[in-house]
């Protein structure tokens, strides 16, 4: 074994990626300690994604104050720089649900603050700007990210005034023409895992507004709003984009990043493997490891062992899948690339009994996976 390239997903709640790089690693070397181990952690676009990025490509992360989610607040934001043109920013670290404490408000909340660490990261000369979505406190639309960047929004009367979920209803014209001249030709990636529209039953308000603190009267006002912002954005920039695929990421922050600043939503895996380079990371790749808390039929809907392997498959690398639980209709996904398929589930024991052991199945079962490898002579 000459070259591995590691590349899970954490297992949500329990085991972070980069924990899950550093144990994998940690075992391909005991057995081929010559090896070159490429380890790329995946960071799904929520609380943790600028670590995640700077683990896998290196950089520095970047202290920058800015709003945060609620009327008045500031917070101690940062965003990664990757390379001098390539940034990364973690919308949860200006807008994240943890920041709003217990005052869980979205008709309240604001993106202002992401707005100003995408303004911070194009400032320092970034040219192209990864937005990470997910984990958010919000439900404006991304109107507030939008007004720091220079976007007006104006009521009836022709008065300014900066949208929240609960005010999208007031809005009665959006003035594009003040945006920021420094992103003029910038490039901005909304980076997501879900493929949720802006409005209706399965909109931002319907699926995320409950966790946020919205109660049924709340969540219809919040659509309601979100589909008034989408009818004026539309007469503003000449399409409708609320049925976009991620538009309703992160309380409409996807929607508004694409409508509002011509951006485009892409899934997290896409974005990651395109950043890190990882078409040419596979020459001359002798394995690629991935893996995900649970393998099941939704696994080909863009998540992260669907996207590797069929990057792998196509430069005729094997895939090993190193997962928690193992589903129901999994086959298709040997047809995607992977090769091989393991649960790190040693015993049948419950997941609150699993959990403390998790660490230590997941080093044995990749253990044995490896002995079998080296035994072979691979």
């Amino acid at each position: 074994m000459n070259k591995v390239i590691l590349i899970p997903d954490s297992f949500k709640g329990n085991i972070s990626s980069q924990e899950i790089c550093q144990i994998l690693s940690q075992e391909v070397l005991a057995l081929w300690p010559q090896a070159q181990v490429v380890s790329i952690p995946v960071a799904d676009g929520g609380e943790g994604s600028v670590d995640a990025f700077l683990a896998a490509m290196g950089g520095q992360k970047v202290p920058a104050p800015c709003h945060g989610p609620l009327p008045d607040q500031q917070v101690e934001g940062f965003y990664g720089r990757l390379t001098p043109e390539l940034a990364v920013v973690e919308m949860a670290a200006a807008a994240g649900l943890p920041l709003a404490g217990d005052r869980l408000r979205p008709d309240e909340a604001t993106t202002y603050g992401v707005g100003q660490l995408i303004l911070e990261a194009v400032r320092a000369g970034a040219r192209r700007v990864i937005v990470g979505l997910g984990g958010s406190a919000t439900n404006d639309g991304g109107c507030g990210a939008a007004a720091a960047l220079g976007v007006r929004f104006l009521r009836a009367d022709g008065s300014a005034y900066l949208p929240t979920g609960g005010t999208l209803d007031q809005l009665a014209a959006i003035d594009l023409s003040a945006i920021a001249p420094e992103l003029a030709g910038v490039e901005l990636v909304a980076m997501c895992d879900i493929d949720n529209p802006l409005c209706g039953p399965n909109g931002a308000s319907a699926i995320f507004g409950p966790q946020k603190g919205a109660d049924p009267a709340m969540v219809e006002r919040l659509d309601r709003g979100l589909s008034h912002l989408a009818d004026v954005a539309a007469k503003a920039v000449g399409r409708d984009l609320r049925d976009t695929p991620g538009a309703g990421a992160a309380g409409g922050l996807g929607f508004g990043l694409m409508a509002l600043l011509g951006g485009r939503v892409q899934m997290g895996i896409d974005t990651i493997l395109e950043a890190t380079g990882f078409d040419a990371l596979l020459e001359g790749a002798d394995l690629v490891v991935t893996g995900e808390g649970k393998l099941d039929g939704q696994t080909l809907r863009g998540k992260v062992v669907a996207g590797v392997a069929r990057h792998a498959q196509g430069k005729n690398v094997p895939v090993l899948a190193v997962v928690g639980d193992i589903g129901d209709g999994i086959e298709p996904i040997y047809e995607a690339g992977v090769s091989s398929v393991i649960s790190i589930n040693r015993v049948a024991v419950p997941f609150s009994q699993a959990k403390p052991r998790s660490r230590s199945d997941l080093r044995l079962t990749f253990r044995n996976e490896m002995r079998f490898l080296h035994r072979l002579g691979l």
